[in-house]
């Protein structure tokens, strides 16, 4: 290559492909890379035909090539990956042998997050804890396991996303640096009803757990149905491992019925490292608190689960109305006292150590 060639090719190392977040020459994605008389001539291949994220890596590849010294003018030509070549990125990216990323062995902390009933809020503590952590710069995936109830994908603004297939390996969308998927990605309409027994629900958990590309993860949220049923069984099976919170509101119904899915995910060999506590009191306008739902719930919860209550986190309109729109409260009012709570809440998580006892360091000694 001549120098302006070279640095025409390292100015494409930093185009970084918005779907499998690594740079597109690391993929092999640049096919050709040649300069002569101010003309830089470019081949570049996309990963399917159709990719969602052609336009975004053409304008980069424009912007990048259009700022090296001496280019005038870039003669682009973009094509498609074979199948040989789409096979051959996929095991690289996902290993020639799929299973579970999130082992034991993996330095990812896996959060379960669970609850006793439903309408707790389990779902939106899940998606505004995930947009906390990703901010606070961990790499963060997001699993929506409630199949039937899916609620992720809106409460994300992803209502209208769908995965991107690469051969046999699935891309998830991204919404606020949090990669996400769920069933609901899948349907025709956030209208349409999901009705399966055990099997498909297991088979359906275990593709999201081998098939998804989430890359290298710091932490993996995993928004289960509320609760006792199959998918809380199938998840202890395939995350014996995983670390479980429990969501309750301060009523004490649902308190004493959350204290179960804590005790279920104990059984499958998970361990439960706390409750937060949903809905707490709704500060008025004269300073007083208003206990719509009771106090005290999440507090009795921890102490029969005999872990600490986590969170406590207060009645907001902020936070239902960044459910309703797709933006996290975390981010559009981090004073309101509910993100106040939530971000409090991912600060300490960020912070729990990832120990390697007992895990493979994937060497041996000789």
């Amino acid at each position: 290559m001549t120098d302006t060639a070279e640095s025409i090719h390292a100015a494409l190392e930093r185009v970084i492909d918005p779907e499998i977040r690594k740079p597109i020459t690391e993929l092999d994605m640049v096919r050709a890379v040649s300069f002569a008389d101010g003309v830089a001539t470019v081949g570049i291949v996309l990963t399917i035909v159709g990719c969602p994220a052609a336009d975004r890596i053409e304008a980069d590849v424009r912007a990048a090539v259009g700022a090296v010294d001496g280019v005038r003018e870039l003669d682009l030509s973009i094509g498609v990956m074979t199948p040989a070549e789409r096979t051959a990125l996929t095991e690289r990216l996902h290993g020639a042998r799929r299973g579970n990323q999130f082992t034991a062995d993996s330095l990812t902390r896996v959060y379960a997050i669970t609850s006793g009933k439903g309408g707790v809020g389990k779902s939106t503590v899940t998606a505004n804890l995930a947009v906390a952590l990703a901010a606070r710069g961990l790499k963060v995936g997001l699993v929506d396991a409630d199949v039937f109830g899916f609620s992720i994908p809106a409460l994300l603004g992803l209502a209208d996303e769908k995965p991107t297939r690469v051969g046999e390996m699935i891309l998830p969308p991204i919404a606020h640096d949090v990669k996400v998927i769920s069933i609901g990605m899948f349907v025709d309409s956030s209208a349409t009803a999901v009705a399966w027994r055990g099997p498909m629900l297991h088979r359906t958990i275990n593709q999201f757990l081998t098939d998804v590309y989430f890359g290298d993860l710091d932490v993996l949220l995993l928004d289960l149905p509320p609760g006792t049923g199959d998918v809380a069984i199938s998840i202890g099976q395939l995350l014996p491992h995983a670390e479980v919170i429990v969501v309750t509101t301060p009523q004490a119904a649902a308190a004493d019925v959350a204290e179960r899915s804590g005790i279920v995910a104990r059984k499958t060999g998970q361990s439960v490292i706390g409750v937060v506590e949903n809905m707490a009191g709704l500060v008025q306008p004269d300073g007083s608190v208003l206990d719509l739902f009771g106090s005290g719930g999440g507090q009795a919860t921890a102490s029969r689960l005999d872990v600490p209550l986590l969170a406590s986190i207060p009645l907001s309109v902020a936070l239902r109305t960044g459910g309703d729109t797709g933006r996290p409260v975390v981010l559009t009012h981090p004073a309101d006292p509910a993100a106040t709570a939530i971000l409090t809440l991912a600060a300490a998580l960020a912070t729990r150590p990832r120990g390697l006892a007992g895990r493979s360091l994937g060497f041996t000694v000789t």
